[in-house]
């Protein structure tokens, strides 16, 4: 007898921190599921997502293959909200099938061959169940050392069988994906993240979409000056991020001669956080027109002249709305580690002709004064320049590119 005779392959999703949110945690499980829904979409596979005491179930339908359950699988486990994802087996409630389910379960895993060590953890959700979980552990985990001669280690086992028992069926299942934790992506709202070709404001961005914030995303391009290289890197990286959110939104501002009449204000050394500064004036001005209700950047402290205290207290006056810093105590070696397991750092090192590098003065200013800011906006008239660099945005879906509304 085989597993696809016992039972049908299906997909368990273990909650993390929404479990703890209370008399609020229908709400953010709602959020989940319709993101779950949104994901699972993209691979034309009709599934059916319910809600199972403190666990999500993925029911695929009849006649679906292992390799589907575990493409299911690996998509979700991109969701954030969720902290495991198992590949497991539905089954009746009924001992004697959840005992043949188990051995099946441990005679196709790797560990059989090698004697390997091994446990059985039951949990019984539904307590009309005829054996209790300890009940249950003995009966299966007898039945498996009896048939295979393995080991039982109930501290560090290199096997684990789990054994849910539902209201309706049982789960059986071994291995495991991580998830991403964190919130489902929409809880906390929306925010627009500042998107350099560079490594730390993906990363940013990723962190905030643990948070619960559905994040668009704004380039600054130095047209007419450099090439569109810049935009691609930026469109490769927003693709690259979308898998965590879904319905990613990227927008572009022709940044280059806005820069040139920095350059020309005569303030060289304060140039790069006069730029930053009007950077952060449209992107306040393109957040409200798309709803945002805060700015993220992949500032950290200390990082490069810029990102002093004295700077970001700068920046961070330019503008009313919120500026979210997730990366702001991390260091380079902690944010690569973190873009490398996020898959954008071999997208971020790619070479391109970044904005910035116009406005790279030989030394910069580490202790920017507001007041001598406000005098080269002055003269920039910077808060009507920020609403036509808004009014100049072109979005670019990730199905092509559209004149922006």
């Amino acid at each position: 007898m085989t597993l696809a005779a016992l039972g049908e392959p299906c997909v368990l999703l273990k909650l993390g921190e929404i479990v703890l949110k209370g008399k609020n945690r229908e709400l953010f499980e709602r959020r989940l599921i319709n993101n779950i829904r949104t994901a699972l979409h993209e691979l034309d596979i009709k599934v059916d997502v319910r809600k199972r005491h403190g666990v999500i179930a993925i029911f695929l339908p009849a006649g679906a293959t292992v390799e589907q359950a575990e493409a299911v699988a690996r998509r979700v486990a991109d969701v954030p909200g969720l902290v495991w994802i198992h590949r497991a087996w539905r089954v009746a409630k009924d001992p004697d099938t959840v005992v043949k389910a188990g051995l099946e379960l441990v005679r196709e895993s790797e560990q059989v061959a090698r004697k390997a060590t091994f446990a059985v953890r039951s949990r019984r959700r539904d307590k009309r169940f005829p054996l209790r979980s300890n009940e249950l552990d003995r009966l299966v985990g007898g039945a498996i050392n009896d048939e295979y001669g393995l080991p039982v280690d109930l501290s560090k086992p290199e096997l684990t069988l789990h054994i849910e028992v539902d209201r309706d069926e049982v789960f059986v299942f071994t291995d495991g994906l991580p998830g991403q934790g964190g919130l489902p992506v929409g809880s906390s709202g929306r925010a627009l993240v500042l998107m350099s070709g560079g490594i730390d404001s993906p990363v940013a961005a990723y962190r905030m979409m643990r948070r619960g914030l559905h994040v668009d995303f704004l380039h600054f391009s130095g047209i007419p000056f450099t090439t569109t290289e810049s935009i691609y890197k930026a469109y490769a990286l927003v693709r690259k991020l979308d898998r965590f959110q879904s319905n990613s939104r990227l927008w572009v501002v022709p940044f280059g001669k806005a820069q040139q009449s920095i350059r020309n204000s005569g303030q060289d050394r304060l140039a790069v956080i006069a730029q930053r500064r009007l950077m952060l004036k449209t992107a306040e001005e393109v957040a409200h027109r798309i709803r945002a209700a805060a700015l993220v950047t992949g500032d950290a402290l200390g990082q490069v002249s810029s990102q002093t205290l004295a700077n970001i207290t700068a920046q961070d006056h330019a503008v009313d709305l919120p500026i979210l810093r997730p990366l702001v105590g991390w260091d380079k070696t902690e944010i690569m580690a973190e873009a490398r397991r996020i898959g954008t750092l071999a997208i971020s090192e790619l070479p391109d002709e970044d904005c910035c590098s116009l406005l790279a003065p030989k030394r910069a200013e580490t202790r920017a004064k507001i007041e001598d800011l406000k005098q080269i906006e002055k003269r920039l008239d910077a808060e009507e320049l920020a609403v036509q660099l808004a009014d100049s945005i072109q979005e670019y879906t990730l199905e092509g590119v559209a004149p922006a509304s």
